[in-house]
């Protein structure tokens, strides 16, 4: 992108960054979102979102136990703590992960089974809701950079022509990151759908 018209604008540089900052972090979230999605083979990534009770706090499960991939197909996850080891158990059952890992009282294993067609298929609409709802999460951020450019131009801050300027490169702004979202997107499900 060329430089930024809202950026050189003293009045129009801090709603730039805000919104900037925004987007930003809208796909670096479907990115970290994506890491977590399976493929087939076994990731670290793929227990990201699991929540242990720790103590009657729920603790992300790398906080708690080292978690490593030995083979392609198979998670070993050891807790810091041997007395964490059932919890640790429940959380990975819990239907939204679907793990069947197997104990010996210190260290557990998960394996990963090869995801049948149908499974595949399953995980790339979540993927593409995923991505939906991302989408909808950038074009709420251009909304509301939209209505702040328009109150502006309302209070005099700003012309006409500066804020129809504006809105065009808030525009030119949404569609780099929605590309970018969708092209994270393609190299995923590539991966997904791959045997």
């Amino acid at each position: 992108m060329a430089v930024s018209f809202m950026a050189g604008n003293p009045v129009l540089k801090e709603v730039h960054s805000d919104l900037k900052r925004r987007m930003d972090k809208a796909v670096t979230d479907f990115q970290t979102h994506l890491v977590s999605l399976r493929t087939g083979r076994a990731s670290v990534q793929l227990l990201d979102q699991v929540r242990v009770d720790y103590y009657g706090t729920p603790t992300p499960l790398t906080q708690i136990a080292q978690v490593t991939t030995p083979e392609a197909n198979l998670i070993l996850v050891q807790p810091w703590d041997a007395g964490l080891v059932k919890e640790i158990e429940k959380a990975l059952r819990a239907p939204e992960h679907g793990f069947n890992p197997q104990s010996d009282g210190r260290i557990l294993r998960v394996p990963i089974p090869p995801m049948t067609e149908e499974r595949r298929r399953g995980v790339v609409k979540q993927l593409n809701q995923e991505l939906e709802d991302h989408k909808t999460a950038l074009r709420n951020v251009r909304r509301d950079g939209n209505d702040h450019l328009k109150k502006l131009a309302k209070d005099k801050k700003v012309s006409e022509d500066e804020e129809k300027r504006a809105q065009e490169e808030v525009q030119t702004m949404l569609n780099d990151e929605i590309r970018k979202l969708e092209e994270a997107a393609r190299k995923k499900e590539i991966d997904i759908m791959q045997i």
